[in-house]
């Protein structure tokens, strides 16, 4: 029953979704990293839910810091982060208390807690829990920021809309997203996006869609062979985020359909450093990062509570039954999992990155 993730720097999440709060402790974050809670309190924001196109349930995300920061830094200390739920309507999941919701963990949850689980809003297994993620992910992109690295994700594709990729400019496009809380960089293709998730939630259905992440700024030589790949860590981490089914890197899939001359890209020195040219593969060779620009894709289902009436079990009396769930929730999440795969991103590498360099290479030195 583990709900730890990482090695030289760690994470814990705790907390249910209808329970008094949730949170996240962060362990082995170096001394001397500067703690903005202004920042931390607008990526929460990203993470909120938007008029129209997101659950009515409304909490303010307020972080409050309990340990590990003193005088705006870290100190080495585990950094622990509490957000309250204020919101919960416990309520609308007394009537199906005994039915597995369709596409959730109801089932699933019950069996491996015995049945002592807390089951209302899904429970810890709930995507509200990605809250403390965010909280705790925000110091890591500040610890990542120091460095010169730099994280961004933006809706690659929703309701069957594409967006346009990252351009040569990654730089500009990172700026951009930065400042926006429906992260696409086409605007038209935000717009049609928008209005393919309000025709679902008018249908009491919803959508999915793909995120597209990038990292630059990472140093070659970060990650291990085999087990503890780079791609393996990153994937651990992201494929703990409720919601999220696949994880590619560089073209992915898309290399199955290449001959090994059009996938493999060239070797050249520019500047004096090697780089590969038409990189395919996410910046990632061997499980190790090469220097260039990290590439990867996340692949996130339609959220599964809808207001269709569906087909399901009772799984306390053994009998079929059917289900129509009601009370608040998101027609789309993709837009909602950005930050969070951004913080994900985030986590994984400051870990990674101690692991190559030192605890303190993300710190401050005396």
């Amino acid at each position: 029953m583990k709900n730890t993730f990482g090695n030289s720097v760690s994470v814990t999440l705790f907390g249910e979704s209808h329970g008094a709060g949730i949170g996240a402790v962060l362990d082995g974050i170096a001394p001397g990293i500067p703690v903005d809670e202004e920042f931390i309190a607008a990526q929460m924001r990203k993470r909120l839910s938007l008029p129209d196109i997101s659950t009515a349930r409304r909490e303010s995300d307020r972080v409050e810091i309990i340990s590990g920061v003193y005088q705006g830094k870290t100190t080495g200390t585990p950094v622990s982060v509490l957000i309250r739920n204020e919101n919960a309507r416990s309520g609308d999941y007394q009537p199906i208390a005994q039915l597995a919701r369709p596409g959730h963990a109801d089932h699933t949850g019950y069996v491996k807690y015995g049945g002592y689980n807390d089951p209302r809003g899904g429970g810890h297994f709930s995507g509200r829990i990605t809250a403390g993620l965010v909280a705790v992910g925000a110091i890591a992109l500040s610890a990542l920021h120091e460095k010169g690295i730099e994280v961004a994700t933006h809706i690659a594709r929703c309701g069957g809309i594409t967006d346009r990729p990252f351009a040569d400019d990654i730089a500009a496009d990172m700026k951009k997203l930065a400042g926006r809380e429906f992260a696409v960089l086409d605007d038209a293709a935000a717009q049609r996006m928008r209005e393919k998730i309000v025709e679902a939630k008018k249908d009491g259905d919803s959508v999915g869609g793909v995120l597209e992440s990038v990292v630059t700024g990472v140093p070659a030589g970060v990650g291990e062979p085999w087990f503890d790949s780079l791609e393996s860590v990153l994937s651990h981490i992201l494929f703990a985020v409720p919601g999220v089914k696949g994880v590619e890197f560089g073209d992915g899939f898309g290399l199955c359909d290449l001959r090994g001359s059009e996938a493999n890209g060239s070797l050249r020195v520019k500047n004096g450093e090697i780089c590969v040219e038409n990189d395919r593969m996410g910046g990632i060779y061997g499980g190790i990062s090469s220097g260039a620009p990290l590439k990867l894709r996340i692949a996130v289902k339609p959220t599964p509570s809808i207001f269709k009436e569906q087909k399901t079990v009772d799984f306390i009396n053994g009998t079929n039954e059917d289900i129509q769930i009601t009370g608040r929730h998101d027609p789309a999440i993709v837009h909602r999992c950005r930050v969070v795969a951004d913080s994900c991103i985030a986590l994984a590498l400051c870990d990674m990155l101690a692991q190559r360099f030192g605890t303190n290479y993300s710190g401050e030195s005396i």
